[in-house]
């Protein structure tokens, strides 16, 4: 079965699993049925339990699905605590949904694997020894990968029904009431944290600052928590950003930067109250310098800034060019730190941010966004989530969301070494072209043909040449030549869904 982004779909994977294949990136208004948690009614005793392995043994049971949120990043401490002690155990076929799954996660979970106590993953990403054990079969079965709004609205619907949520946070009192703001290892925004601890079954807040009741202010409330446990350490806060917040000095990634501002001013959304979510890499940060001097040089404002939040954003609040910052995550100590702080950093939830199957997401008021690619096509797919090598090494994370934008700007180069980045079909498609309307490299920038007012208003830029998509990747060949051809088993190890929980495409296993 093909869907409309022409990817062949098991038929078996199809039926077995109840798919519909992915057809438009419009959601319409369907209505939607919620599901509500198990409340176990507690009384007016603390909920603070003497240690971890004491509330894994009251929670735990085969076959459940457990979850973890991915606030700390590279610096989180809790998550390995936690499946240690699980392993330790022996329990068997669980399912992991957390979040997301970094690198400081990957050996304990391929070690999950191997000893059959996780038989299912639901995540937004995977990477390093992970991905490759992933990608040649060493999951029972396929990963599914879901956007951070995606797996908001499949909490929401049921799909994901979390047992128990193990939820690091830096602060919390006797009873569960614990933010993400203060303390030594504040993080900031707990948006994906926030889903887990309205619907799990049992929720479970790890800490290692226990403060004195009541705690506030409290983004996760006692009447959500079940247990409590105070540990030495929850994590690192000077990895939360883990070198992905690098101001750029590479003279490509600047120019990418340049003209991606260059796109944004020249369009019809560049105006006081327009909105706007850029992202945490080098280009990315640099993007907003640029545009910081362009909303002062025309005295523009914007209304406000979404997403994971990065210190310069937080810079332009202080500054007052942005009203309103957006907070679902923060990718650094400065975007962390400053929540507390300011009243116009407002904390969402995940569901708030981006889930489609609700009464309003604020990624569907978004005017301009820019995004990164592993690879594009002459079609303006996008993937973030294979390797050259067909090895998963990346995470949808609020890619397909965001692109909902009225503006979706993909800033990548032409060819990352000896690998093209635009190709004639993209290795996995993760985000369908029908979101990506300008894509721009550090040769000139490529407009879908479908949006003929962006061709009018960005064609005569000054010192931005106008390439087809076509033209750029015949441009790529000539510096890298064809790529070669990848082999693949007829096993599917991975699927991802698009945000409205669809079948966008499948990854299959790599030969060795």
């Amino acid at each position: 079965m093909k869907n409309s982004v022409n990817r062949e779909l098991p038929d078996t994977l199809m039926s077995d699993l109840n798919y519909k294949p992915f057809k438009t990136t419009n959601f319409g208004n369907p209505e939607i049925q919620r599901v509500a948690p198990k409340v176990h009614a507690t009384a007016n005793e603390s909920k603070v339990v003497s240690s971890l392995a004491e509330v894994v043994k009251q929670t735990v049971q085969d076959g459940m699905t457990i979850s973890f949120h991915h606030h700390f990043r590279e610096g989180d401490y809790v998550f390995n605590k936690v499946m240690r002690i699980i392993i330790d155990a022996g329990y068997q076929n669980l399912t992991l949904a957390p979040s997301s799954l970094t690198n400081v996660m990957n050996d304990i979970v391929v070690e999950a694997i191997e000893k059959g106590v996780v038989t299912n993953i639901t995540s937004s990403g995977m990477r390093g020894s992970l991905g490759d054990a992933v990608s040649h079969g060493a999951l029972q079965n396929p990963v599914i990968f879901r956007s951070h709004g995606n797996r908001a609205r499949a909490i929401e619907s049921g799909e994901i029904k979390i047992d128990v949520a193990f939820l690091g946070v830096p602060n919390a009192d006797e009873m569960g009431n614990a933010n993400g703001m203060d303390g030594e290892t504040a993080f900031g925004s707990l948006g994906y944290a926030l889903m887990d601890a309205q619907y799990a079954d049992k929720v479970v807040l790890i800490t290692d600052n226990l403060k004195q009741y009541p705690n506030t202010p409290a983004s996760i409330k006692q009447t959500q928590v079940d247990y409590v446990v105070k540990i030495d350490a929850v994590g690192n806060a000077d990895k939360i950003g883990s070198g992905a917040t690098r101001f750029t000095k590479d003279p490509k990634e600047l120019k990418i930067a340049k003209t991606v501002n260059q796109v944004i001013t020249h369009s019809d959304y560049f105006k006081n109250g327009f909105s706007f979510q850029t992202g945490s890499g080098g280009a990315a940060l640099a993007v907003t310098r640029f545009l910081r001097q362009s909303m002062i040089d025309n005295q523009i404002k914007a209304s406000f800034a979404l997403g994971g939040i990065t210190k310069p954003t937080i810079d332009l609040l202080e500054e007052g060019l942005v009203d309103r910052v957006m907070d679902v995550q923060d990718f650094d100590k400065g975007a962390a730190s400053s929540m507390h702080l300011n009243k116009q950093q407002q904390e969402i939830d995940a569901a708030w941010y981006a889930d489609p199957a609700n009464k309003g997401a604020m990624v569907d008021k978004l005017d301009v966004v820019i995004l990164s690619a592993l690879e594009i096509d002459t079609k303006f797919n996008v993937n973030v989530m294979s390797g050259s090598d067909g090895v998963i090494r990346g995470a949808i994370g609020g890619h397909q969301d965001a692109a909902k934008a009225k503006l979706t700007i993909i800033s990548a180069p032409l060819v990352r070494g000896r690998i093209a980045t635009v190709v004639p079909d993209v290795t996995t498609v993760v985000t369908p072209g029908d979101s990506i309307d300008v894509l721009v490299t550090e040769v000139g920038i490529a407009i879908n043909p479908k949006r003929q007012d962006l061709i009018d208003a960005l064609s005569h830029i000054p010192g931005v040449p106008v390439y087809t998509i076509e033209q750029m990747q015949q441009m790529a060949e000539k510096i890298v030549g064809k790529p070669k051809a990848l082999e693949f088993t007829d096993r599917t190890v991975a699927m991802i869904e698009y945000r409205d929980g669809s079948l966008i495409d499948v990854v299959k296993e790599v030969k060795d």
